[in-house]
């Protein structure tokens, strides 16, 4: 089995908190996508807000509002016992704000979605990754691993 990493890039109206911290989200980091998961066989991995924390489910993926990048030197075992190790870890608000605007490491008890999934490849100091962030960071090692 392989290792995906699904970026979220919906650009709806702000309508509700989680539409305006979308916004908020790709605004802060000039980019388009505001949410990230890691994908193994067809179940998504991460943390969300929508669902309060870290937790693992089927998404579909029919919207077209995602995009991948495969992650072949990721280890699928390892992420998996991340994720054992890690669900139902609460969302964590304000890791996000004071890692991402202070630059000001949060809580170990909380997580935002590029930060658990860039801590579940390995990734150090994974805190500092915006889904965009992490995007460019994996497709970096995907091009230095060819």
């Amino acid at each position: 089995m392989s290792v995906k990493l699904a970026l979220y890039k919906a650009i709806k109206p702000v309508r509700d908190i989680d539409s305006f911290g979308a916004w908020i989200i790709r605004t802060w980091t000039s980019s388009p996508y505001s949410h990230c998961e890691l994908v193994i066989a067809g179940f998504c991995y991460s943390c969300s807000i929508q669902d309060s924390g870290v937790r693992a489910k089927a998404i579909n993926f029919d919207s077209g509002n995602w995009d991948f990048v495969e992650l072949p030197w990721s280890d699928e075992a390892a992420v998996l016992s991340y994720f054992e190790k890690t669900k139902g870890r609460p969302y964590g608000w304000a890791a996000l704000i004071l890692r991402q605007v202070f630059n000001i490491r949060g809580s170990d008890k909380a997580s935002f979605c590029s930060e658990w999934v860039m801590s579940a490849l390995g990734v150090p100091d994974a805190g500092q990754y915006s889904p965009a962030g992490a995007a460019n960071l994996c497709e970096w090692v995907n091009n230095i691993k060819r």
